[in-house]
């Protein structure tokens, strides 16, 4: 086996997780394109009863950026993961035949762990602008931030708690994966 090689038997084990990331960015560009159908001008959005909390025409633009940010990080995520895929499969063929059901191939470590690391920052961007433009929903819906409605903060706080901590638990795991 050349140096820098993926061992044979873990290439199931890289398309599945690379599956993993494609089904993932999948299910994220399909709520980014549901958030992009919703018009955030509809007169009947607002939950807030305060005209002086209702959200401007600055926070309606800034959720269909995000949304587009986030879906042209997902994509080029998935497409990351795609390439990489489509390359063990390529070697793969190239290289060995399947064996009692065992997908084996020869393939560049580092390039590996590059193609990696890159798709994971897409998702890991991708997430964090979604999760901004959920905040912009959050603010049409039930009013600006800077109102301190309970409502709104019992809906922003948890989101900006739990989608960070989970983003930093999936890049610790994939820079775990990434020095093995």
């Amino acid at each position: 086996m050349c140096e820098g090689a993926v061992p044979r038997l873990g290439t199931t084990i890289h398309i599945s997780a690379l599956d993993g990331i494609i089904n993932v960015n999948s299910l994220f560009t399909l709520a980014v394109f549901i958030g992009l159908a919703w018009n955030p001008h509809d007169q009947g959005n607002s939950l807030s009863q305060d005209p002086s909390c209702l959200a401007g025409s600055k926070v309606a633009e800034d959720l269909v950026a995000f949304h587009v940010y986030s879906f042209s990080c997902f994509l080029f995520s998935s497409l990351i993961a795609l390439c990489l895929k489509q390359a063990i499969r390529l070697a793969k063929s190239a290289h060995f035949p399947t064996v009692f059901t065992l997908d084996l191939a020869v393939i560049n470590k580092n390039a590996l762990r590059f193609g990696y690391l890159v798709s994971a920052a897409g998702s890991v961007l991708g997430s964090v602008f979604l999760m901004l433009a959920l905040i912009n929903v959050v603010q049409i819906k039930l009013g600006v931030l800077g109102c301190g409605s309970m409502f709104t903060y019992g809906a922003v706080v948890p989101l900006v708690i739990f989608v960070p901590l989970g983003l930093l638990i999936y890049v610790c795991i994939v820079f775990y994966a990434f020095t093995r």
